[in-house]
């Protein structure tokens, strides 16, 4: 399977992917919008806006939208990313050109009515309220507010409730106007597709449609720092980061492979070492993150009050045992976790549609399937190794702890032990 696309003239462009044998195809429009194209005064405003999207537009009221879509069975949805916002259906082949309708309907023509807007102010302020009341959810917005201090980047992706309280249409619009260009947005479609006939509607939507300057792009600066909440919970909620590698940094495969074999599964060191070994925790896991132009490896658990210093010293342990005696056999199970997470992903259109979307995003292009499989397996145990090492060699690190934790050693006690 192989993917094609088109670049409209004023920059719209349109990527998809048939996939012999499916019967139905997800598409959707990913446009390049999300928290770190935010001012600070706008913070919060991408995720509004993609609320918004939902409430009305000046063809159909927000039920005839979800009535369009779950008439012919299929579903529609949004999310909202530090670098994106998309807007998505999946549908069967025969109701693609209604999804992009409705689709283009809710990106272009939004109404903003003030009611709805109060409506959806107030749905959007129960969802701050309950990532607040999730403490594994919210320590990860604190670690990236801590690695990237006083950036978009690192902001909120939500918004602050007192920012959110006060935002209004012309907010809204303001936004559009600065961000929702042609040349920002991708239609991605994969499935049971036919490129040509998306390529008619979508310049039947989307041709006519000007071109207009890229909105705000900061440059990201992980700095490094700690967030520390104390409440009174049963679990301390521990995230520790380190600066890692972007999209377009050839190590981003190497962060990776490192991450998986650390804490990305069961068998991982992290895995059996704290919670099979010693039972000091649930939850431990290790990930790799990245943007277009930083990343982040982060590692997070849950565990008691009196068992968080043990965990994180034995979590530090570990990180510099494995920059000395990463094993073959853990790189290559890694590897193999990954590739296979990759195909797996590639049999269900909403996947592949993502992936399509993100890779044009970044490389302005869509790398194949048998590229990015070449890239896992060229990731050798000395580069794992290599890169563990500069973790906890002089990485910059962040520190995010909620709960019980006004006694917890704090990020220059992890940062001593890392350099002992």
């Amino acid at each position: 399977m192989t993917s094609r696309l088109t670049t409209l003239p004023n920059g719209f462009r349109i990527v998809t992917e048939a996939m012999p044998g499916a019967l139905s195809a997800s598409v959707g429009v990913w446009i390049d919008a999300g928290g770190r194209h935010e001012r600070v005064e706008q913070n919060g405003i991408a995720h509004f806006l993609e609320h918004m999207a939902f409430k009305g537009t000046k063809r159909r009221s927000a039920l005839q939208i979800a009535e369009a879509i779950e008439d012919v069975g299929g579903y529609i949805n949004a999310y909202t990313s530090r670098e994106m916002t998309a807007y998505y259906a999946r549908v069967l082949a025969a109701d693609v050109p209604l999804a992009l309708d409705v689709i283009a309907d809710i990106v272009l023509n939004p109404v903003f009515d003030p009611r709805e807007i109060e409506v959806e102010r107030g749905v959007i302020l129960q969802e701050i309220g309950q990532a607040l009341d999730t403490p594994d959810d919210i320590i990860f917005d604190w670690l990236q507010e801590a690695a990237y201090p006083e950036q978009a980047i690192g902001r909120t992706i939500l918004g602050p409730a007192d920012r959110v309280a006060g935002f209004g249409d012309r907010d809204l619009r303001g936004f559009v106007a600065e961000n929702y260009g042609p040349a920002q947005m991708i239609l991605a479609a994969a499935g049971a597709v036919d490129h040509d006939a998306i390529v008619l509607l979508a310049t039947e939507f989307f041709g006519d449609l000007a071109a207009q300057g890229q909105g705000l792009w900061e440059p990201a600066r992980f700095a490094g720092g700690e967030r520390r909440e104390v409440k009174k919970l049963e679990q301390v909620h521990f995230a520790l980061g380190f600066e890692g590698p972007g999209y377009r940094d050839p190590a981003v495969y190497t962060s990776q492979v490192y991450a998986t074999a650390l804490g990305g599964s069961m068998s991982s060191r992290l895995f059996q070492k704290i919670r099979e070994e010693r039972g000091l925790c649930y939850s431990i896991f290790a990930q790799a993150g990245s943007h277009a132009d930083t990343g982040m490896l982060t590692i997070y658990a849950g565990t008691s009050a009196a068992d968080i210093d043990n965990l994180t010293t034995i979590t530090i342990d570990e990180m510099k045992r494995a920059a000395e005696d990463m094993t073959e056999a853990e790189v290559t199970r890694a590897r193999t976790q990954m590739k296979a997470g990759l195909l797996m992903g590639l049999e269900s259109p909403s996947s592949r549609a993502e992936r399509l979307a993100r890779l044009l995003s970044i490389w302005g292009r869509v790398p194949t399937v048998e590229e990015a499989v070449a890239e896992i397996e060229a990731v050798t145990t000395a580069r794992v190794r290599d890169f563990g090492a500069a973790m906890v060699s002089g990485a910059p690190t962040a520190l995010a702890l909620y709960g019980p934790v006004n006694k917890v050693a704090g990020l220059d006690r992890l940062r001593q032990r890392l350099a002992a």
